[in-house]
């Protein structure tokens, strides 16, 4: 299992968001890419980097400080936030983004999504498919920076787009982002059950090296984790020891 660190920009800073609210941010000191030097130089291969505030504001956003973050990062680089339209993908690929993740045009434009699947590739899209659970314990699929239902079910998305060819998807249970209470292991292992060969990037309420250990278990492929590195809960190097033994 890979391990991705994350990074989420609000005005040029690191921040974190509780459940996803932006009245709930915690910035912390480090530079954008001082940060992802450290990651890099602890042995991190890939970085996943949203921009927050295009994530909410789309073209009025300042994206400045994402492009400079892809410009330079040394690691490979998958990114976020904002990306309404093919252009914002092909910006990204073109400032030396690896993947560019989609969440508002996945979570609400499926067929949109699958044309821009086949223009740019499956290996360059991840759909970023961001849940709260309703009443039923369904997954409902949020857009627009978490802020809105796309009226979708997590199923519902997955079950087309799986039979669209789609490669990585990152599920984020945003009722555990930010909030270091532990992943969704169930969510992972029935999306590892119902979709074979599907990339699931596990997101969301990892505080521990003990936490990484089971979400290999899970099935997901990747563990994104961002305020559990920005607190000090591990650190890069004992994590990589953890999931790559040897």
């Amino acid at each position: 299992m890979e391990l991705v660190p994350a990074i989420d920009i609000l005005n040029g800073r690191c921040v974190r968001l509780l459940h996803g609210e932006y009245a709930q941010c915690k910035v912390y000191d480090p530079e954008p890419l001082a940060l992802a030097d450290t990651y890099a130089q602890a042995g991190a291969e890939w970085l996943h980097v949203v921009d927050l505030l295009a994530s909410r504001d789309g073209e009025a956003a300042d994206t400045r400080a994402l492009f400079e973050l892809l410009a330079r990062a040394p690691q490979c680089v998958q990114t976020g936030g904002g990306v309404r339209s093919a252009g914002d993908v092909q910006a990204r690929l073109d400032a030396g983004a690896r993947r560019v993740v989609v969440g508002s045009v996945a979570g609400n434009e499926p067929d949109r999504f699958f044309r821009w699947l086949e223009r740019f590739g499956t290996e360059s899209i991840v759909a970023a498919l961001d849940v709260r659970f309703d009443q039923d314990g369904t997954p409902r699929v949020r857009s627009h920076g978490w802020t809105r239902d796309s009226g979708h079910s997590l199923w519902q998305l997955l079950d087309y787009y799986f039979e669209c060819g789609l490669i990585h998807v990152l599920v984020t249970d945003i009722g555990r982002d930010g909030a270091l209470s532990g992943p969704n292991l169930e969510l992972y292992q029935s999306l590892a059950h119902a979709y074979p060969g599907l990339r699931v990037q596990a997101s969301g309420g990892i505080r521990s090296i003990d936490d990484l250990r089971v979400l290999v278990a899970s099935g997901a492929s990747a563990a994104i984790t961002g305020k559990a590195l920005l607190e000090g809960r591990f650190t890069i190097e004992a994590a990589l020891k953890a999931l790559r033994p040897g």
